[in-house]
């Protein structure tokens, strides 16, 4: 049976893509293929997979350790080899643009931070991403309070344009408002 295929009946009986890679990994002894198969399978393109695929490949696929699938499967997942990226609207899009603009005027992020930032954008996660730079502030000596505030601003009040906006975006946005008349 074609891996993907194999990847697709996992998933459908309610394993995640780590168990689903684990699973895979172990019966073939062939990790990369396994982890390209859990991508397919979740229907990231081959492009999209390909590339996050070489970005762990050394680190983690190249040379497997016996009995390692799991925890393999995990880190794949946590690296965000495994998430689904959502189609943006036009909205969407600006919102990301915005938040973009948000991060390049805190003069210094946070690897994790950003990895995170990063995920959320690709699966589409808009709220927490807007929430966690709400709850940010600018470095004071490189950072660029005035842009960061704005920015964050603008992006809350697009975020707030949907039927039924969610109520941590309001605070949120009525903080970054308080944060930019004050800078």
């Amino acid at each position: 049976m074609h891996l993907a295929t194999l990847a697709r009946h996992a998933l459908s009986r309610g394993r995640t893509p780590a168990a689903t890679y684990a699973l895979l990994a172990r019966r073939t002894r062939r990790p990369f293929p396994s982890a390209r198969a859990v991508c397919l399978a979740l229907d990231i393109p081959l492009a999209e997979t390909t590339r996050r695929l070489n970005d762990c490949y050394d680190a983690l696929l190249a040379n497997p350790r016996p009995n390692t699938e799991t925890d393999t499967g995990e880190l794949l997942e946590a690296l965000g080899v495994f998430d689904i990226p959502k189609s943006l609207t036009p909205t969407e899009l600006a919102v990301v643009d915005l938040l973009l603009t948000a991060i390049d005027a805190l003069g210094g992020i946070r690897p994790g931070h950003h990895h995170g930032l990063q995920r959320w954008f690709t699966t589409g996660n808009l709220t927490a991403a807007y929430l966690s730079l709400a709850a940010t502030h600018p470095l004071p000596r490189t950072g660029n309070p005035t842009t960061y505030w704005t920015a964050l601003t603008t992006a809350g009040e697009l975020l707030t344009t949907t039927p039924t906006p969610d109520t941590r975006i309001t605070y949120a946005l009525t903080h970054c408002r308080t944060q930019a008349t004050h800078t």
